[in-house]
């Protein structure tokens, strides 16, 4: 029998005499296991049956959380800086290179989980119910939902990624603690109010870092990659623009009314964001593979 890719809503389950799932806020919904083949044995009973209820309600009763964090990991970064400044730097090399194999392998096990998924939904089902469908009822519960989850509560511990540099009296570019900062802000307002566009930010940023840090991982053990690290910046534009066309597809969704499960300060908000790392990353890009060629050249001639 033929594989047949058929939409992951409760509806076309019941049709197919699938039994759907029910999350302890009374939703059904169902997963991609019950749609692929041995999708059974790919995943774990925990995954399968997780619940993410108590995570959405912490990320809504406290929203002081991140602006808190982020208020501490700007102010270390200032003293960080002055305390080193008079001070050796530190040999931190195999330390950096265990932090970014564990990020490596952590983004590596997301991507697993949610890219198919949202590939699958793309696949299956219109994009406008990628944008608009509640994730209490669809991606945001379940083993797709426990790596949501997962993914974003990840970026308080991913603020180590600034510790390294400091201590290590490396430069340290505003693209990066401005990425963390917003970042964090971001994915904790999406998760608090459930945005139903954000399976496609956190699919991306799995995939990206998964690459990004093997490669950080690897140059820390002066170990050839045999990426170009050109490759992984352009890696990261081509996400932001993806992020950014994602939030004016979501915008108008929300401008234009209807039943759509996004959040119109987080669209707006997001988009602005989106676009600022697609400049931010750009002007990196350039500064990093065009100026400094033509510089060396200025200098040979």
């Amino acid at each position: 029998m033929a594989f047949v890719m058929r939409p992951l809503t409760v509806e076309s389950a019941l049709a197919d005499g699938i039994v759907p799932h029910t999350s302890t806020r009374g939703d059904s919904f169902v997963q991609l296991y019950q749609r692929i083949p041995f999708g059974e044995y790919m995943y774990t009973p925990f995954e399968k049956n997780y619940d993410t209820h108590a995570g959405t309600e912490f990320a809504r009763n406290y929203p002081m959380i991140p602006i808190v964090l982020c208020a501490v990991y700007v102010a270390a970064i200032v003293g960080g800086t002055k305390y080193m400044a008079g001070r050796e730097r530190m040999d931190l090399r195999y330390k950096l290179a265990a932090w970014n194999a564990l990020l490596c392998v952590f983004s590596f096990a997301g991507a697993i989980r949610t890219v198919p998924d949202m590939l699958y939904r793309l696949g299956s089902d219109s994009v406008e119910s990628t944008l608009c469908t509640s994730p209490s009822s669809s991606w945001g519960v379940g083993a797709t939902g426990l790596w949501v989850q997962l993914f974003i509560f990840s970026k308080i511990p991913e603020l180590v990624d600034t510790y390294f540099i400091v201590a290590r009296k490396r430069p340290l570019i505003f693209l990066h603690p401005y990425h963390h900062v917003t970042v964090l802000l971001y994915c904790w307002h999406s998760y608090a109010t459930e945005a139903g566009q954000a399976l496609y930010f956190v699919a991306m940023n799995y995939s990206v870092h998964a690459i990004m840090y093997g490669y950080y991982c690897l140059m820390a053990l002066k170990i050839p990659s045999g990426i170009p690290p050109v490759l992984i910046t352009i890696a990261q534009i081509s996400q932001m623009v993806v992020g950014v066309a994602v939030q004016v597809a979501a915008s108008y969704k929300w401008y234009t009314g209807g039943s759509c499960h996004v959040n119109g300060a987080n669209v707006f908000w997001g988009g602005l964001m989106y676009f600022s790392y697609f400049a931010l990353f750009t002007k990196f890009a350039v500064d990093r593979y065009l100026k400094k060629p033509e510089k060396a050249a200025k200098k040979l001639e």
